[in-house]
């Protein structure tokens, strides 16, 4: 990494004023204290263009940037030219016509853009929106976007990634983000699964709990106790068909009763999305197993 040299209001970082650095082998410029991206898609002009003939001078003379993924432009390298320049009608015309977006290209831009502005708000790692941004096209190449909303079949590849790479994130983050109804959604992913072929992966109740104890600002020991709760009912119990933030909601009820925490079940709720009555229903299930956890701690 090469460090480039500090400058007032120049080559320094917006946020904290630290030190940028350039990643040549990424094509990205970021701040060396904060972490954050000033630029990125760069290329690396540094290396001339003269002809290799062996590894070595292959090596020394390649040019770096960012690495093509599923979430790089469909555009490419583009030339556009100005048409205060240009006096011929007909090149005039040409030129109008090559500047405008077709159809495809305009739609893949536009789910780039809202995967992106999605994935950002929820914090999810850049290998889950490769993978979703490689579902959306599948989708696309069946012609299953028409007819269907973009920011819905997003969110729908986002979620279902999601889920397949064991990310904690609940299906009520992803309709906070959405710009569409809860049924839409709904809708655009079990057409994603059935038309694709999809298997459906399991949600483990354990992954969501501690976002929901980081939330809901409790103790250590209370997410260890709701963990052993949850872990001791599945272990005898068949829980497929059961929403799992009604499993969260009803195992850290009973590990703040347990531990002896006041907490309200509105608050839980509220948190965790779901209703009192789910987590009274899930509360009693839990409580049948009380005499074998109270033996276990």
């Amino acid at each position: 990494m090469e460090v480039i040299t500090k400058q007032k209001n120049f080559n320094t970082c917006p946020e904290c004023g630290g030190f940028l650095i350039s990643i040549p082998e990424r094509g990205e410029i970021a701040c060396c204290q904060c972490g954050l991206v000033i630029d990125e898609n760069g290329l690396d002009f540094t290396h001339s263009d003269k002809r290799a003939y062996n590894h070595q001078e292959r090596k020394d003379r390649e040019h770096n940037g960012a690495p093509i993924t599923a979430l790089t432009s469909p555009f490419g390298l583009r030339t556009m030219l100005s048409l205060k320049k240009i006096t011929d009608p007909d090149l005039r015309r040409a030129t109008l016509w090559n500047s405008r977006i077709k159809w495809n290209e305009r739609n893949l831009l536009i789910a780039t853009i809202e995967l992106k502005r999605i994935a950002s708000n929820l914090n999810l790692p850049e290998y889950v929106k490769i993978a979703a941004m490689k579902l959306y096209k599948k989708a696309y190449n069946r012609k299953m976007i028409k007819g269907r909303s973009i920011n819905s079949m997003v969110v729908a590849c986002l979620y279902y990634s999601c889920k397949k790479l064991k990310i904690a994130r609940s299906f009520q983050e992803f309709l906070e983000e959405s710009s569409r109804s809860e049924l839409n959604l709904k809708r655009c992913y079990f057409t994603l699964v059935k038309e694709l072929q999809l298997k459906i992966p399991v949600t483990n109740p354990i992954s969501l709990i501690s976002k929901y104890v980081a939330d809901l600002d409790l103790e250590p020991q209370i997410e260890n106790s709701a963990i052993h709760i949850l872990n001791s009912f599945m272990k005898v119990n068949n829980y497929s068909g059961k929403d799992p933030k009604g499993l969260c909601a009803g195992a850290l009820y009973l590990a703040c009763k347990l531990k002896k925490k006041r907490i309200s079940q509105e608050a839980i709720c509220k948190v965790v999305g779901t209703s009192e009555v789910t987590l009274r229903s899930r509360y009693k299930d839990f409580k049948k197993k009380l005499n074998l956890i109270n033996k276990k701690n």
